[in-house]
């Protein structure tokens, strides 16, 4: 993860966290990061279909994922959920709590919330549980998989 941020060559500043304050709402408190500066990735798995599909959702954690609206159309299937904890450290190497966007396979497409891009910076997973990420959201036009969704997340 870190080398592909080095390759982006986007800044950004790595922050450690005791495994066990790494849920969002526990980090935000701990840590004292405003929680309209933290973002969620979230993978998302369509539950019916011959092929399984999936996308990976960035989100600010004061918001909830519009997963039976928006994000199941833009999936385009009929049934859809979270994804497991297994499929998630099958398809990124990483377990929940830990997954950040960057690093994802290219086949994985990463819809991010607009709201994510009007913070000035944004905290997320930095691939696992001891590693937070602190960067500005302009990242995502550099990842060619990301793509910016309106309605994406709703206020909680």
């Amino acid at each position: 993860m870190r080398e592909t941020l080095d390759a982006l060559g986007h800044p950004f500043e790595l922050m450690d966290c005791d495994p066990s304050l790494a849920d969002t709402d526990v980090f935000c408190d701990h840590y004292g990061v405003d929680p309209w500066d933290s973002a969620n990735t979230i993978l998302v798995a369509s539950k019916s279909g011959p092929e399984q599909r999936f996308a990976a959702c960035v989100l600010l954690s004061t918001t909830k994922l519009d997963v039976n609206k928006v994000v199941r159309k833009r999936l385009g299937v009929r049934r859809i959920s979270f994804a497991s904890a297994e499929q998630t450290e099958a398809l990124t190497g990483m377990i929940i709590g830990g997954v950040t966007p960057i690093a994802l396979p290219p086949s994985l497409p990463i819809w991010v919330d607009q709201r994510v891009m009007q913070r000035e910076a944004i905290v997320l997973g930095g691939g696992d549980r001891h590693t937070k990420l602190k960067l500005a959201p302009s990242l995502f036009s550099r990842l060619e998989q990301a793509e910016i969704v309106e309605g994406l997340a709703i206020e909680r």
